[in-house]
């Protein structure tokens, strides 16, 4: 998409009591909505630092530090299209590390069929709080990390899923040893993009598999071929806007601080913050 044309433009928007002005590079010829990843990306780490901010003023921070790797031992949940993105991800790897990340994904997804968790996870026990979180806990309780995860940390830190980077707590880091309702606090966000995005990418796969985790990725990718709709940045933006508002939104033919320029080249999941 080297030779494809660009609009930059600003999106204001008003958080809770916080306005926030965000400046976005969206692609100006239609694309597959993995190619919006990097702005969602983006805009997930706006909205966090919001709650970060917050947080911060009401006297709490952030314990959430470098190899502090507990979360990267749950259930992560993806959106549709961020399992094709992950999919791709790992195809683009260099050998030997795609064939070795292929295998962590292989063996994580038969290890929790085999023991039955998805089997509850699709049963009417994972219908209430309480059996939600005693799958949370089944998960977390088989130590088994995430398949990017190597020297206790995140090999794929800047693609990481939206709901990574949502996922960020207040209370004492080894409380995270032993995740529950009471005994981990999380940051307050205001806005959730990843609920936007499984609204907004929700397609063959989320209908037929359900609930859609990290370790699933490869195997969505492979089982159902990606058949998501090409449209402009704008309008994915529009219809993201719209779903996180719950209020649609129309799509200008020229925004008016927009600016249409060619792209730096960049990688193929996009630039790296």
């Amino acid at each position: 998409m080297a030779e494809d044309e660009w609009v930059t433009g600003k999106v204001g928007l008003r958080v809770g009591n916080v306005p926030l002005d965000l400046e976005m590079t969206v692609p100006a010829r239609p694309v597959k909505p993995h190619r919006m990843l990097p702005v969602f990306h983006q805009m997930a780490d706006s909205f966090a630092d919001i709650g970060i901010q917050a947080e911060s003023e009401a006297g709490k921070h952030v314990s959430c530090k470098a190899k502090c790797a507990s979360c990267c031992h749950q259930a992560i949940p993806v959106s549709e299209v961020e399992a094709y993105y992950i999919a791709d991800l790992v195809a683009a790897m260099p050998e030997p590390r795609r064939t070795e990340i292929v295998s962590r994904f292989a063996k994580t997804l038969e290890h929790f069929k085999t023991i039955g968790w998805f089997d509850d996870l699709h049963s009417s026990k994972a219908g209430s709080m309480k059996g939600a979180e005693r799958l949370v806990l089944w998960y977390f309780n088989e130590q088994i990390p995430c398949p990017f995860l190597e020297d206790s940390m995140c090999s794929i830190y800047e693609q990481r899923p939206i709901a990574c980077r949502e996922y960020l707590a207040t209370s004492p880091a080894e409380n995270c040893s032993s995740p529950s309702a009471e005994g981990v606090r999380l940051v307050g966000l205001p806005i959730k993009p990843s609920t936007t995005m499984k609204q907004l990418t929700e397609g063959e796969a989320s209908k037929r598999a359900g609930f859609l985790l990290l370790i699933m990725a490869l195997e969505i990718a492979k089982k159902y071929p990606e058949t998501f709709p090409e449209k402009t940045g704008e309008q994915w933006m529009a219809e993201f806007f719209g779903k996180l508002t719950s209020e649609p939104q129309s799509v200008p033919e020229a925004p008016p601080q927009a600016v249409r320029k060619r792209p730096k080249k960049r990688g193929r999941h996009g630039p790296k913050r």
